[in-house]
């Protein structure tokens, strides 16, 4: 949402756009909407290719539980590298102090999977920094934020941080996966 509010006061017009994987928190869905009046912007969905019953049907119920990694490739990754056919490149809102597997994230760099520069402006921000803004600017965020929930992905794969626990403990809490694949080479 910082990023948001930052390049919207550079370019009113940008293409904004959510990966809509269908299974998002109703908050998040909440979010979009406040988004949409606040900036007065159309935020774009982008979703997957098979509706949740599709993919049932074609990959059996709750694929989310057997391969949660599957799921995030047909749901998540799939959608947006397709969708990003249309750009030369794309902001991302990826912090080095959000997880080990982020830590040596570069400001900018060719995403070979989806064929686009890929920039993040906020590599170097901390959390404190986020919040600083979203405070200073009065940004709108997820209200699972203040219930939780510091990093907020489906419904089915997210869940409350225990305190203590890292920010993305409640990603995938019960395999051994830390990324969807949209932010991993």
């Amino acid at each position: 949402m910082v990023l948001l509010d930052l390049v919207l006061r550079i370019e009113p017009q940008l293409n904004v756009f959510v990966v809509d994987t269908e299974l998002l928190f109703p908050e998040t869905y909440a979010l979009i909407e406040r988004v949409e009046r606040r900036y007065g912007i159309k935020v774009e969905r982008v979703r997957p290719e098979q509706s949740v019953e599709e993919q049932n049907a074609a990959h059996g119920d709750a694929l989310w539980k057997r391969d949660p990694d599957a799921c995030c490739e047909l749901r998540k990754v799939l959608p947006l590298r397709g969708y990003l056919r249309n750009f030369d490149a794309w902001l991302t809102a990826v912090r080095r102090d959000q997880s080990d597997t982020r830590t040596d994230l570069p400001v900018q760099a060719w995403d070979e999977n989806a064929q686009i520069l890929k920039v993040a402006p906020l590599v170097d921000w901390t959390e404190a920094d986020v919040w600083g803004y979203v405070q200073a600017h009065d940004v709108p965020v997820n209200t699972l934020h203040f219930e939780g929930y510091p990093s907020i992905g489906c419904t089915h794969c997210t869940r409350r941080v225990a305190p203590g626990e890292h920010a993305r403990a409640g990603r995938w809490a019960e395999f051994d996966k830390t990324e969807c694949g949209i932010h991993v080479a």
